[in-house]
């Protein structure tokens, strides 16, 4: 079995990551199963979302700024064609030629750069939405130049846009890191969730499943189809039926869509579902980046407690370890087997839990911040709200270090001194406010 090697981001981030995790702390106990009569209410609202994906993303339902994302952005002509190819080349003829959706997003970002470097193709498309700061999206972009990573402005559901680069470029490899993430967005936006999470990715299905020879798909679920799951850690067997959001449900309908292009249609299909990723380039909504944010600046940081004073924590996981098993993930992928959008035989269907198997409560993550920053917090601790939120999360990755061969090796404290030199680096401003201290 092939194993991936990367290497981070050297320019912001050149520390190297050093073994150990922080133990499981043992707050956290069994807690007894639903009735499995809820299997039944999944599968009704399962089929809500898919009449509701058809309804929102039909062109007299989605807003037109939302539907105009590809064409809005000039594509095509031979100079367009010629920096596509040329971003897709693959120096060896071993080597890999991937389609890298969501690339100029945290972990797109950090992917395309790890394949480029070791002389993989890769081609990367961006919505450049504005969920988060569309400036760290547009700097992630010329990261990626300088990586030698094209990335094309464009939506998911310009089915033409993808039809085009699809006859452009013979991808061998689709890494699907496109998404509408955040669990509490959904309340505000639904509809984005499912224009994005279901109807993009149907697209996608839809002209891999056309093409030949047909791609090998892995993309990114999500931990958070584990929803109300009281069973840990969290295994690839257990269930998944009872999302505690609408993002989650998005992506749990993802693995159900997935499959059924898998069955009919011979697609190789890797699903990933990522535990609480953080890291350099990270995401401006996750609770590790505004925490350090708020420190700095001095506000009041608000911290949920879960019942009876409980304690909330999270498994998080590194950029660099998610970044390999990623890599493993492409670099493990059977080929697909259909041809013409017919199906010849079975093909590969898989799903692992990408995490750090050390769950830490969000109290102490702070603590690390203070540490880091040399900077007290204002804490206010608040009962966690039902907006989406679970208390806890905890992979089981004996699954993906048998067949990937998976490790993480960087403890929180660790990947969390990287990801403050970085922001300091990146923001120079919030550096000069501690100095003024």
């Amino acid at each position: 079995m092939s194993q991936a090697v990367t290497r981070p981001i050297a320019h912001l981030d050149d520390t190297p990551s050093t073994p150990g995790k922080f133990k499981t702390s043992p707050y956290i106990h069994r807690l007894r199963f639903y009735s499995f009569t809820k299997f039944t209410v999944w599968s009704s609202f399962f089929l809500a979302i898919v009449v509701f994906c058809f309804i929102f993303s039909s062109p007299s339902s989605v807003p037109s700024s939302r539907r105009s994302l590809g064409s809005d952005s000039s594509w095509g002509g031979s100079d367009w064609e010629r920096r596509v190819s040329r971003s897709a080349h693959r120096r060896t003829d071993s080597g890999l030629t991937v389609f890298v959706t969501g690339a100029a997003g945290f972990v797109g970002t950090h992917v395309s750069v790890a394949l480029k470097r070791r002389g993989d193709g890769v081609l990367g498309l961006d919505n450049f939405n504005h969920y988060y700061d569309p400036n760290l999206k547009r700097a992630r972009q010329k990261l990626l130049e300088r990586a030698g990573v094209f990335v094309v402005e464009g939506d998911l559901n310009d089915l033409s846009l993808l039809q085009k680069l699809f006859d452009v470029v013979a991808f061998t490899h689709v890494m699907h890191l496109a998404a509408q993430a955040g669990v509490r967005y959904a309340m505000q936006n639904p509809s984005s969730y499912v224009h994005s999470n279901i109807a993009g990715l149907v697209n996608l299905l839809e002209v891999s499943k056309s093409a030949n020879p047909q791609p090998s798909i892995v993309w990114a679920s999500s931990s958070s189809v584990y929803g109300l799951n009281s069973k840990v850690p969290f295994s690839e067997k257990d269930r998944t039926d009872q999302p505690a959001s609408l993002y989650a449900a998005t992506k749990k309908a993802g693995e159900e869509i997935t499959h059924t292009y898998n069955h009919i249609y011979g697609l190789s299909i890797t699903g990933l579902r990522f535990f609480t990723v953080y890291g350099p380039w990270g995401r401006p909504d996750m609770a590790y980046f505004f925490f350090t944010r708020d420190i700095i600046k001095g506000k009041v940081l608000t911290i949920y407690e879960a019942a009876d004073h409980g304690t909330v924590a999270r498994d998080f996981t590194y950029i660099d370890d998610i970044v390999k098993g990623c890599l493993a993930a492409l670099d493990t992928a059977k080929k697909s087997t259909g041809t013409g959008g017919k199906k010849k035989r079975p093909a590969q269907f898989r799903i692992f839990n990408l995490g750090n198997t050390a769950p830490v409560p969000v109290t102490d993550l702070v603590s690390i911040l203070e540490k880091l920053l040399k900077v007290k917090a204002k804490r206010l601790v608040l009962p966690m709200p039902r907006n989406g939120d679970v208390k806890f999360t905890h992979a089981n990755i004996s699954l993906a270090h048998r067949e990937l061969g998976y490790r993480p090796t960087t403890d929180l404290e660790t990947g969390l001194k990287k990801f403050v030199r970085w922001y300091l680096n990146y923001y120079p401003g919030e550096k000069k406010k501690i100095s003024s201290w």
